[in-house]
């Protein structure tokens, strides 16, 4: 008998709640939520400081990400998709932070399976698998943010206002979009003024271009959503080769020794494989593996930090990382991307479910770093009903580089136990 890990979780919200519109099923409205909670030890960047007070290390708890989705196939061609939520409330965040939509699409299948149309708040985006991710099933604690390119500087939360095409031809599916980009001033980061490096210019944004392609050898993945799966956890059996693309005309700019503006396009490129499938459908064994090479030019010399719900909000001498966990992801030059897990049999742990590890590294070598990049994220998965309930430990190794020369001068480090709950 082959054991069922989602035994004991309500069937019907396995895979969210859905109303059915009609009596053969093909129309429904569908609910989803998704929680994930964050209990994390941080050892902080140098010189980090928290309100003016120095801070080495740093415990908190936070909500890194809550979501309600609504969707729902109205017609046989109509299709709508609305997703609302918050994300990165913790200890420092304003009190009653305001939830916000993060997608709010109509979409109508001009040609059914093979060309829909969409337009709204979207986020069908480029260049890589995991640009824009399904939150609730990922393999790692995070998604590999550095996909994630324009994060909150001309978006909102990896989302634009445009249209877009997507649909499959056989094994070729494709998605691609034409957006205006938000302007920079309103941006919920903070953009680096115009100087000698390349940074957002703030004039008005030109129309971006953003497109995916894959070929999938093996089982065809759903493509209702913009959303891409980290891990099946053995359902299914998928091998995809993928493609993708950023444009923009003079999104980015900056300043030459004789004084003149520059502007910049912000040309960014991907090629990556998915694999996941099962090892074993009887005892319930899966791998997953993906990996990539990512070509990125925002332009000479543009870097960017990110510190996902950074614990601290300040530095005093400190490094070119800036403060609490923060480091330089994303920038012009290439990166090699790999992750990799392994799930184990089903019911390892009994009726507590069983195990997945995992491992991820992003090397990169950017222009405006002496030494290459390295980010490394290990951990396990207590899949206790698959991903509606599952624990994440995770540990994160990241470099810390000299303010002075970009050199590499440390490593800090980043414990995180995850809950999540997702239906």
């Amino acid at each position: 008998m082959v054991f069922d890990a989602q035994a004991q979780f309500p069937k019907s919200l396995r895979d969210g709640l859905k109303t059915y519109l009609t009596p053969d099923s093909s129309a429904f409205i569908k609910l989803n939520f998704t929680s994930q909670i964050w209990v994390r030890s941080n050892d902080n960047n140098p010189g980090t400081t928290v309100n003016g007070q120095p801070e080495s290390n740093t415990f908190d708890v936070g909500l890194r990400r809550t979501r309600l989705v609504l969707s729902g196939q109205l017609t046989d061609r109509v299709f709508f998709f609305l997703q609302f939520g918050q994300n990165n409330i913790g200890y420092l965040s304003p009190r009653k932070v305001g939830t916000f939509f993060h997608d709010v699409v109509g979409e109508y299948a001009i040609v059914k399976k093979k060309l829909n149309f969409g337009v709204g708040l979207h986020g069908w985006n480029g260049p890589g698998r995991f640009s824009n991710s399904s939150i609730s099933t990922l393999l790692l604690l995070d998604p590999p943010v550095f996909q994630e390119t324009t994060n909150d500087a001309n978006d909102q939360f990896v989302r634009k206002m445009g249209v877009y095409a997507k649909g499959k031809l056989g094994r070729f599916d494709y998605r691609f979009s034409v957006s205006k980009p938000f302007v920079t001033q309103t941006a919920s980061i903070p953009i680096d003024p115009l100087g000698t490096n390349s940074s957002y210019s703030t004039m008005i944004p030109q129309l971006a271009y953003q497109g995916y392609f894959m070929v999938q050898l093996k089982d065809i993945e759903g493509n209702a959503g913009p959303g891409t799966v980290g891990s099946y956890l053995g359902k299914k059996k998928v091998f995809n080769v993928g493609f993708g693309f950023v444009n923009q005309s003079k999104a980015m700019w900056n300043k030459t020794s004789a004084n003149d503006t520059v502007y910049h396009a912000m040309n960014l490129w991907a090629v990556d494989v998915y694999y996941d499938a099962p090892l074993n459908s009887t005892k319930g064994t899966a791998i997953s593996i993906y990996g990539g090479y990512f070509h990125y030019d925002f332009g000479p010399g543009y870097l960017r930090n990110v510190g996902p719900m950074n614990p601290a909000n300040g530095v005093k001498n400190g490094t070119l990382n800036g403060a609490g966990n923060a480091a330089p992801i994303i920038g012009t030059g290439p990166s090699l991307f790999l992750q990799s897990g392994y799930k184990f049999r089903d019911r390892l742990l009994g009726d507590q479910g069983t195990l997945q590890v995992y491992a991820a590294v992003q090397h990169a070598n950017f222009d405006r770093l002496s030494d290459p990049m390295t980010l490394i994220d290990c951990g396990v998965n207590w899949l206790i009903y698959g991903h509606n309930s599952k624990f994440t430990l995770n540990y994160q190794s990241r470099p810390v580089f000299a303010a002075s020369d970009a050199r590499l001068q440390t490593r800090r480090g980043e414990w995180v136990l995850q809950y999540q709950i997702a239906f």
